[in-house]
């Protein structure tokens, strides 16, 4: 059974062979390890092979990783943060990938506020209208990224979409698509080029089309750690 160093290899070589193909670098594109449900002991795994950024989904087990590990690791939150949980979010992740209200980017700030440095935060879209996936429709964008993005202890960095499960990674092209055009009509009215530079779109099975899309943030949990946990 390979081990987390040669599937990070294996991802990496991906990852550089279709930045290639796409003419971009492949230092423009962060890999972040999806660590949701794996022990500590692998994350330290890919932490000696290398491995910077890494994303969890549920706040107390990151609370737990973070407790073990603490900033060796740069730490996305890619679940669907609960207000009354933030605290084990709020300042410990670099990124939080999946604010999908204002409410959620106001509480958010509230805590960033009082603990110091701005949040960084990209917006959740839900580009299929899937009802069993959070976030905002590309209308809901429109309306209230300029509110998020001037909340004053919040840093918007962009938008992440989840594009329904298909066995065809050419599936997701019209989704990551869709993404890539959300963030340059939010540019064209007017938005901060720096407030919607991360596109966070791409997982195992997909990320070469995300990549050709314009992907700047990947997330890849089965090809690095193998089959999920718990």
């Amino acid at each position: 059974m390979p081990s987390v160093a040669e599937n990070l290899a294996r991802v990496r070589e991906r990852i550089a062979a279709a930045a290639e193909r796409a003419g971009r670098p492949p230092a423009d594109i962060t890999l972040v390890a999806v660590s949701k449900t794996q022990p500590v002991a692998a994350i330290e795994e890919a932490l000696a092979a290398g491995a910077t950024d890494f994303g969890e989904n549920y706040a107390q087990e990151l609370r737990d990783k973070y407790a073990a590990i603490g900033d060796r690791a740069r730490w996305h939150f890619i679940g669907h943060p609960q207000t009354n949980k933030l605290r084990y979010i709020v300042p410990q992740c670099a990124l939080i990938h999946s604010v999908d209200s204002e409410r959620l980017a106001v509480e958010i700030g509230r805590r960033a506020a009082r603990l110091g440095p701005r949040q960084p935060v990209l917006l959740e879209v839900n580009l299929a209208g899937e009802q069993s996936k959070f976030g905002l429709s590309p209308e809901q964008v429109r309306e209230s990224a300029p509110a998020m993005a001037a909340l004053p202890a919040v840093e918007l960095r962009g938008l992440m979409t989840m594009p329904p499960l298909a066995p065809d990674p050419e599936a997701s092209r019209p989704y990551y698509t869709a993404l890539r055009e959300l963030a340059e009509s939010l540019r064209e009215a007017g938005l901060p080029g720096e407030t919607v530079r991360e596109l966070s779109m791409g997982m195992t099975a997909d990320l070469e089309v995300a990549i050709a899309e314009g992907a700047t943030i990947i997330r890849v949990g089965t090809a690095i750690f193998g089959p999920r946990r718990g």
